[in-house]
């Protein structure tokens, strides 16, 4: 009987609704902190001591609502409250209020399971369990110059990793973006979208070598295998070998076909091989004479290591698009290179690639279609094959299959600054110049003085007839060609005409061989058509690979109604109706 008498007294005192109410704001709050928390930066732990701050406040709470009511004059003890109509008109208040709280609840319940699935659906499929990222190996060697060896290992590991159709295997650039970084594995396993990371150590001492691998499972952070391998070096690529088998094995990936393998050469012709690699990518006039000179070394000891023709072929090409030689003769040489790795491997998917490329900048659209089909059927997951594949589209003005290709390569591999690049160039001939502008600053972000990304840039708000950005722009772009193409451009939006024609002349000075198209370009954009017509003929006679370019570049969208336009591009074989009978399509894998 006391027991209902009491139940009673808290019920007239307005204790029950009190703690509903307290429970309800408390749940109510926790949601809304639990939801908020990621957007605000607040650390995990915030919704966790906030219920447990609520917690130890209720019985405060419970005692509040026992001895004090809520009149219309204010806060009073309820020993001072006499009407009983008192009591009921707090009661009433705290009823609605309950509502309150409760519909705010439910409302965030639903908002959140709405958000969460929302951005399931967003994020697309679970992390694949057979998706694996291969880290740079450590660079244990007492020499520190041997870490251009611990990477070679590393990369030659997820190259062979990539051959097995059935794994997904996350690129390089964003595999080694991690590189030196003190970030926890399941870290890299979330930022990578992979379910395994394959990691490890190289130690190099003489002709002894220690590799040491172990595969994790990024989600929980455990070990699935790991094991040490110390042999001398010409058993470098049975190591290889036995570590990709290893890892086929233990994420019980069923082969279809057999296990790829590394193609072997002279063990000392590999360790220069694995530098004129790490010294190519340097971009820079001495890295690619070293490169140049060590893959030739490299030829001497074994002239029938396709790699090493295909790495240099490579390096020429890449030697005559940044003007370190001349287009004649680096795309001669490119040519030579690329053509004695295919005779070795006629399957040599980037081989084909390489060749088709070259096909392309002079203008050879059959030759080069066949070659990039042939890359896609040898290997349609190599990224190079992919990323030219797309260039190729984008030349023969088939701009939206170009650019659906070269988002999803961004989207594999989102560090990867020449994709990155390529993709900004697309954005920028269809006229996203507000999106390729914020890809550069993406490309200028991850490598600061990229090689015409400020020339990029430029052009994009030149033709947004934005001229003094632009020229903030093109002052601070390091290559000279780029920057000499781009001032008289600038200059001429700016209505600044002596120095304009000034920048043109030096540019005409300094490049008339290499730059013949980019000299059209400059007259295009000044609106003097007959000017830009005769340096494109001069274009024509110096084999300028940059006409490739010349059905997408809306630098020359001022000359489309002139009636010499559709003649010049029948000349050089890419009038619309030419580039239509060109059968190609790329058929890009999920």
């Amino acid at each position: 009987m006391k027991s209902w008498r009491f139940f009673a007294e808290l019920k007239r005192r307005n204790v029950i609704r009190a703690a509903i109410f307290y429970l309800g704001a408390v749940w109510a709050l926790a949601q809304g902190i639990a939801q908020l928390s990621p957007s605000v930066g607040a650390p995990e732990w915030t919704t966790r001591w906030f219920l447990i701050a609520a917690a130890i406040g209720f019985p405060f709470w419970i005692a509040f609502a026992w001895l004090y009511e809520f009149t219309p004059q204010g806060l009073k003890r309820e020993s001072e409250v006499e009407a009983r109509s008192i009591p009921r008109h707090t009661g009433r208040k705290l009823n609605l209020a309950i509502i309150g709280v409760l519909t705010v609840a439910v409302v965030l319940l639903l908002t959140d399971r709405f958000v969460a699935r929302h951005v399931d659906e967003t994020l697309g499929p679970p992390i694949a369990e057979n998706s694996i990222a291969v880290l740079p190996f450590v660079n244990m060697s007492a020499e520190k110059a041997n870490e251009y060896f611990s990477d070679g290992i590393s990369e030659e590991l997820l190259n062979l990793l990539t051959q097995v159709p059935q794994l997904q295997v996350a690129a390089r650039t964003s595999s080694f973006s991690f590189k030196g970084k003190q970030v926890e594995v399941p870290e890299i396993g979330r930022q990578l979208h992979v379910a395994n990371v394959l990691e490890g150590s190289v130690r190099k001492s003489g002709d002894r070598v220690r590799i040491t691998a172990q595969l994790i499972r990024a989600g929980e952070g455990f070990h699935l295998w790991s094991e040490t391998y110390d042999r001398k070096l010409d058993d470098i690529f049975k190591i290889q070998d036995e570590i990709a088998a290893e890892v086929v094995k233990q994420l019980k990936v069923r082969l279809l076909s057999a296990a790829p393998r590394v193609r072997q050469t002279d063990p000392k012709g590999y360790m220069l091989y694995l530098q004129a690699v790490q010294l190519g990518r340097q971009n820079t006039p001495e890295a690619f004479a070293q490169s140049d000179a060590l893959y030739r070394q490299v030829l001497e000891l074994d002239p029938r290591y396709a790699p090493a023709w295909r790495e240099l072929s490579r390096n020429f090409t890449n030697e005559a698009d940044a003007g370190m030689l001349s287009n004649s003769v680096g795309y001669a040489r490119a040519r030579e290179a690329g053509e004695k790795a295919l005779a070795i491997d006629p399957n040599y998917a980037s081989a084909h690639s390489g060749l088709g490329w070259i096909a392309m900048a002079k203008h050879d659209f059959v030759n080069a279609a066949q070659h990039f089909e042939r890359a896609l059927t040898l290997d349609s997951n190599d990224l190079g094959v992919l990323g030219n594949s797309a260039a190729f589209l984008q030349a023969m003005g088939r701009l939206r299959e170009a650019l659906s290709i070269q988002q999803a390569l961004v989207r594999r591999d989102p560090v990867n600054v020449t994709a990155l690049y390529n993709l900004g160039y697309t954005q920028r001939v269809m006229g996203g110049f507000d999106e390729a502008i914020i890809t550069y600053r993406r490309v200028l972000a991850l490598s600061p003085g990229y090689a015409s990304a400020h020339y990029q840039v430029s052009v994009a708000m030149l033709l947004q007839n934005h001229a003094q950005a632009a020229l903030a722009e093109i002052e601070q772009e390091n290559n000279e060609p780029s920057r000499l193409i781009g001032l008289p451009m600038v200059y001429h939006a700016l209505r600044r005409e002596a120095e304009s024609k000034v920048a043109l002349a030096r540019l005409i000075t300094r490049f008339e061989k290499d730059w013949s198209y980019n000299i059209a370009q400059v007259y295009a954009f000044r609106g003097e058509a007959d000017k830009a017509f005769e340096w494109l003929d001069t274009a024509v006679a110096y084999h300028d690979p940059g006409l490739s370019d010349i059905v997408r570049e809306n630098l020359f969208d001022k000359m489309h109604s002139d009636p010499r336009w559709l003649p010049f591009l029948r000349k050089v074989g890419l009038a619309p109706e030419q580039l239509a009978k060109i059968q190609f399509k790329v058929n890009l894998q999920p």
